[in-house]
C-alpha cells in the first residue's frame, strides 16, 4: 500500500487570503468606537471576546460580528449609538463579500497533487461562507471531497481520513496553522505540513513541533509536490 494516499488541505490563509480582512475590520472597529470610548485596548478586548465566544458561536465571520457588538457595548459602558452598531454589522457583511484572492502557487500545486493523491479540502467556519469562498476560488474541481467542520482535532482527523482513505497514518494535512492543521494531525498519526503565512490569527499560534518525526515545514505551496513525493518514497 502506498505510504501516502490522502492529502488534506486547509483553505483560509493556505489557499487564499483571509486573516488580512479580519485585521482590516479590527482597525475599522477601533476607528468607529474611538469617539465613544477612550479604552486603549479595544482591539485586544475584541480579540479576547472572539476567543471567549468560540464555544458559543464557533469559527467564522458571524461569530466575529457578534463579538464586535458585544465589545462595543462593553467598552462604551452600554452607550454605543445604534448607528455605530449598524456600521459594525455592515463591516461584517463586507467581510462576507470580499473577493477571493488566491495565495501564490495554490492553483498549480493543487493541479499537480490532485493527479497523484486523493485530495480533501478540510476547513472550519461558517458553512455558507466557506462554500462561497470555495466556489469563487475556482479550485473546487481539484478536490475529491470537501469537509467543513466545527473544529480540527485529532479525533476529527482520525474520522475524516478513515472516511476518505485508509486512515491518518497514510495521510498528510497541509495548512498555515500549527494549532489546527499540524499538531492535531500529528497527534492522530498523520503527517502535518506547515505552510506559514505572514499573517496568522493569534488563536492559531502554537510552538512548532520540530521533534515530531512526521512534522514538515515548507516556505510556500510550490514546494509541496516534491515534499509529498519525498514522503511517499521514504
Amino acid at each position: 500500500m502506498p505510504k501516502l494516499q490522502t492529502i488534506g488541505v486547509d483553505a483560509d490563509d493556505t489557499l487564499w487570503h483571509n486573516e488580512r480582512y479580519f485585521r482590516l475590520t479590527h482597525e475599522r472597529f477601533a476607528d468607529l468606537l474611538a469617539p465613544y470610548s477612550d479604552a486603549p485596548d479595544m482591539v485586544e478586548r475584541l480579540k479576547s471576546a472572539e476567543k471567549r465566544n468560540l464555544g458559543l458561536y464557533g469559527f467564522g465571520v458571524k461569530g466575529f460580528v457578534l463579538s464586535m457588538v458585544e465589545t462595543a457595548v462593553e467598552v462604551t459602558d452600554g452607550a454605543v449609538p445604534g448607528h455605530v452598531v449598524s456600521e459594525l454589522l455592515q463591516a461584517g457583511q463586507d467581510m462576507l463579500r470580499y473577493p477571493i484572492e488566491l495565495l501564490p502557487h495554490a492553483r498549480d500545486t493543487l493541479q499537480q497533487i490532485a493527479a497523484k493523491y486523493h485530495l480533501v479540502l478540510i476547513t472550519k467556519g461558517d458553512l455558507w461562507d466557506q462554500e462561497r469562498k470555495l466556489a469563487q476560488s475556482g479550485l473546487g474541481d481539484f478536490f475529491d471531497a470537501v469537509e467543513i467542520v466545527s473544529d480540527k482535532t485529532p479525533e476529527i482527523y482520525t474520522r475524516l481520513f478513515a472516511r476518505h482513505g485508509p486512515g491518518p497514518d497514510r495521510a498528510a494535512m497541509v495548512g498555515n496553522s500549527l494549532r489546527s492543521d499540524v499538531a492535531p494531525m500529528i497527534a492522530a498519526g498523520g503527517w502535518g505540513i506547515h505552510v506559514p503565512q505572514e499573517l496568522c490569527w493569534d488563536y492559531e499560534a502554537e510552538a512548532s513541533p520540530q521533534s515530531a518525526p512526521r512534522f514538515r515545514e515548507i516556505a510556500d505551496l510550490s514546494a509541496l509536490p516534491a515534499l509529498l513525493d519525498e514522503i511517499a518514497r521514504a
